[in-house]
């Protein structure tokens, strides 16, 4: 794949627990990628930022249970947006394994749970990325 991998990583809303999210930020850094890391974010504020970077992969967290709601608003602002085909959206974080489904439903590429190993993210990202990157726009 062409150039490095560049990643937006957010908290999907108001949740604060962001230690997960940082070491994931570090592991795809070390990996080789980009990473922007912007905090706490709503929807709207998360694809405005990623649009603006022009990112290959947009990654949330959530640990406070707004996983549904909010992961489903980014993904409709992302179609609205026109972005959803170009970018990849994964979420990862403390929910329900059986939400991870119904998040693939609604239109992530990628649900990443507690246990999930630095491997299993690295080459899951690289590998929806570098797929994205190669389908005509």
């Amino acid at each position: 794949m062409a150039g490095k991998v560049k990643v937006l990583l957010s908290k999907l809303g108001l949740d604060v627990h962001n230690r997960g999210l940082i070491t994931v930020a570090t592991e795809l850094r070390d990996a080789g990628m980009e990473v922007i890391y912007i905090g706490n974010s709503l929807p709207q504020e998360i694809i405005k930022t990623a649009i603006q970077e022009g990112v290959d992969v947009v990654g949330v967290s959530s640990l406070g249970g707004a996983h549904l709601t909010l992961g489903k608003e980014l993904i409709e602002e992302a179609k609205k947006e026109g972005v959803k085909d170009q970018m990849v959206f994964v979420i990862g974080g403390v929910f329900p394994p059986a939400d991870a489904k119904r998040l693939e439903e609604i239109g992530f590429e990628g649900t990443f749970l507690p246990g999930a190993t630095r491997e299993q993210i690295v080459s899951s990202i690289l590998k929806m990325a570098s797929a994205k990157k190669k389908k005509p726009a």
